[in-house]
């Protein structure tokens, strides 16, 4: 059930990403191979976009260094208090996604998922590495990914006046996370679909 609206963007997503890494002219090989989705750069999240009427779906990806300044489960109770600060900014996404109240939107869904909220990660993370389908053996070749943990959080939002959302602001997600330098993003809208990325000072996108 999740994931219905953004099944397109995501498959479409890698080819985006794949020219933003070609230009910086990578040697990692195993990021190609694992897909640029799957690849994980801190101080870039990835976000899909889609507004289909009066749905609105949001979906962020992110390197947990990004949100919290670190990516090992917290022990200490500073370490809690960032994760637990975190999380509290993601589960506000209509102040953190600065969404018009002119649009009328409320959230149908909501849901936050990284090792260090306590989630097991994904399965669906790696569903395009076959070779790599088993938590057992397979960590072995994972072993370039063990200390990177990712948040993800996923909404869905229900809009009266959707017209009132011709715009995305990520200006709050970059002052509240100032770690994170550019979000690439996969827009999908009334004008169809674009591939931009969003940093602190070109954090307004068009829909």
């Amino acid at each position: 059930m999740r994931r219905l609206l953004l099944a397109l963007p995501f498959a479409l997503l890698p080819l985006a990403i794949a020219q933003a890494a070609d230009e910086q002219d990578h040697d990692h090989d195993h990021d190609h191979e694992h897909g640029s989705l799957g690849a994980h750069e801190h101080g870039v999240g990835r976000l899909n976009a889609v507004l289909d009427g009066q749905a609105l779906e949001l979906e962020l990806d992110s390197p947990a260094m990004n949100l919290v300044g670190f990516e090992h489960l917290a022990t200490t109770p500073t370490d809690k208090a960032k994760v637990a600060a975190a999380r509290k900014q993601l589960e506000q996404p209509l102040v953190l996604f600065s969404l018009p109240k002119a649009a009328g939107c409320v959230i149908s869904t909501q849901e936050l998922n990284s090792p260090l909220f306590g989630d097991k990660p994904e399965a669906d993370h790696d569903e395009d590495d076959d070779d790599h389908a088993t938590d057992g053996k397979g960590a072995a070749a994972h072993e370039h990914h063990h200390d990177h943990s990712e948040i993800h959080a996923h909404y869905q939002f229900t809009c009266v006046t959707p017209t009132a959302l011709s715009n995305l602001d990520l200006t709050q997600v970059f002052k509240t996370f100032p770690a994170t330098q550019k979000i690439q993003v996969q827009l999908i809208g009334p004008s169809g679909q674009q591939g931009v990325e969003a940093t602190a000072t070109a954090a307004t996108l068009k829909f």
